[in-house]
């Protein structure tokens, strides 16, 4: 008999799915070949990383003595059985070590997988584990949510475990309280909602659907109560969600980047089910590879119906898409796959790569107390086809409304852009169009603009302004006859690999917001609003007039400008 049954398991899964035997995403693949180039790195002396198999497979035993909780398998009276998927996750998060103290590599893990693939009873078991078994003195397990019910989705089966394992409680002296469990030695295990409080040291803490969180304000409070702790641990598990300008999103963003190499994180430990950009969502094998536990604990013709669901009422498509294939929307019925808009995120463009290429501007002027945004889209023909790059876009909100929002989640959002400088703030209650003519006429000098597409909101001045400055504004009204065209060729471009950004946060996330209202009676005219007032679009108007007039400029033929005195301003052309 094999010394290390659930760890050889979690080998050979790590193996078949590199292998292609098991159906699986790029970052699957990527978080196994980890685990893989590793194990041969590690042989070296001078690797400072081992894989302790006593430590992976304890964790994973002890996990599968825990019972169920729920369903058939509770009424059996039947204990968890860790699928291979889910013995590979525990058995990296537990199984890597330093060298030099013997301590966990892994300090954080980001687990990304659709409902009903059994993520909270799989925590609840690491959080049974985190206060009995983790060798940790006065342990302090969290499991932490938006709202309490969502802690208890973690929390009471962990309960209900340790009610039904007297054996458990006797041979650990756990006391399970209503709400609460505890250990003569301080150690605890319970929901929190929101800060922990002050003097609180966490182990464990368990972020359940990270991507409800409006601000990483949690996660921040649990790592910086980590300070004592020789080897704690924060384990997020959530299915994927709507917001990308979120805490969850820039989880999700970093796992990512550390999976395919961009970036080196060694005590960072992430696996994300989902599928690839050019896998079609319609088919079964998208299915299997998204949802790792279907037809365990999740049936498979569940997820069928709820696909062909999807597929037959568009409403529902990008909540199931979300759920069920973890495909980040951000808003639930956005117009822009955000999927194909990340995929044309080249964070290595820079405006003075450029320099001499026909250059559009859209400026959205919004409210003089929200947000104003100036779009650069510059454009180029390659293979006959028109190509549009985003690249150097600038915004601006009023002092007050950055540092002063009733709503804290926007406030907190709007001082981080402010901080990483994506946003500039005028002084005082009201934008400060002089400020912003500034920035328009630097942005101008280093890119001059061959045509501009301005909004009629407060635009008559400030378009006169540009008009002197050599932008050539075209005031667009936001109507269906205006928008409609420069919006489908911008989801076109996208869609289609012609559309390239530098990944603006601000642009992304207005984008995001885009909700398409259609003309009554015409699916194929469609104009931008927003969903929800916190759902900001201005970015977004402005790329749109942007494309709109670098539509009209490939379409119109030259004129002959002999005797052209003036250009004024060409107002709902």
């Amino acid at each position: 008999m094999a010394a290390y049954p659930n760890v050889n398991a979690a080998q050979r899964y790590a193996r078949d799915v590199v292998g292609g035997k098991i159906l699986a995403c790029s970052y699957v693949k990527a978080a196994c070949a980890r685990h893989l180039n590793d194990l041969k790195a590690s042989k070296a002396k001078a690797y400072p990383y081992k894989f302790d198999r006593e430590a992976a497979e304890r964790v994973c035993s002890f996990i599968q003595l825990m019972p169920h909780t729920k369903g058939k398998w509770a009424i059996g009276k039947q204990r968890i059985t860790l699928e291979p998927w889910q013995l590979f996750i525990f058995s990296m998060i537990y199984g890597w070590k330093i060298k030099a103290d013997n301590t966990r590599r892994f300090r954080e893990a980001y687990i990304e997988v659709p409902r009903k693939n059994g993520k909270s009873i799989i925590a609840a078991g690491a959080g049974i584990y985190g206060l009995c078994a983790d060798n940790e003195y006065g342990a302090e397990v969290y499991c932490g949510a938006t709202s309490e019910t969502q802690a208890w989705e973690v929390f009471r089966p962990a309960l209900t475990m340790a009610k039904k394992l007297p054996n458990l409680r006797k041979k650990f002296n756990v006391v399970t309280w209503a709400k609460k469990l505890e250990r003569p030695d301080g150690s605890k295990f319970e929901p929190v909602i929101g800060d922990p409080g002050d003097g609180a040291s966490p182990s464990l803490a368990i972020i359940d659907e990270y991507h409800e969180h409006r601000d990483s304000s949690l996660y921040d409070t649990m790592i910086s109560g980590m300070g004592s702790r020789d080897q704690p641990l924060v384990l997020v598990i959530t299915t994927a969600g709507s917001d990308i300008a979120g805490p969850c999103y820039m989880m999700r963003d970093r796992s990512i980047n550390m999976l395919e190499g961009v970036e080196q994180e060694e005590d960072l430990f992430a696996i994300v089910y989902t599928i690839d950009k050019d896998d079609d969502w319609t088919t079964e094998e998208a299915i299997l590879k998204a949802n790792p536990n279907a037809g365990v604990s999740v049936s498979l013709s569940y997820l069928k119906a709820r696909q062909a669901s999807g597929i037959k009422h568009a409403r529902k498509t990008n909540n199931i898409k979300t759920k069920h294939f973890n495909i980040w929307v951000s808003a639930k019925e956005g117009f822009f796959n955000m999927q194909s808009w990340k995929d044309c995120e080249d964070k290595t463009l820079t405006v003075e790569q450029f320099r001499g290429t026909d250059c559009y501007y859209g400026f959205d002027l919004a409210s003089k107390l929200d947000l104003t945004s100036m779009i650069r889209v510059f454009t180029k023909v390659i293979d006959g086809r028109h190509h549009y790059y985003c690249v150097g876009p600038t915004f601006w909100m009023p002092e007050d409304t950055v540092f002063n929002s009733e709503d804290q989640r926007m406030a907190e959002r709007y001082q981080g852009w402010v901080e990483s400088e994506h946003l500039e703030s005028t002084q005082g209650a009201e934008i400060d169009y002089r400020e912003v003519l500034a920035d328009a006429k630097e942005a101008h000098a280093e890119s001059p603009s061959r045509e501009a597409g301005i909004d009629p909101h407060g635009a008559a001045n400030l378009s006169h302004q540009l008009d002197d400055e050599g932008f050539s504004p075209v005031i667009m009204q936001q109507s269906y006859t205006h928008m409609s065209d420069p919006m489908k060729e911008l989801e076109a471009a996208i869609i289609n690999g012609r559309f390239h950004h530098d990944g603006h946060p601000i642009v992304s996330w207005c984008v995001g917001n885009v909700v398409g209202k259609y003309l009554p009676g015409n699916d194929d005219v469609v104009r931008p609003i927003k969903q929800g007032s916190h759902n900001k679009i201005d970015g977004a108007v402005a790329l749109i007039m942007a494309i709109g007039r670098a539509m009209n400029a490939a379409q119109t033929p030259p004129e002959d400008l002999d005797g052209f005195v003036d250009n004024p301003i060409m107002v709902g052309i």
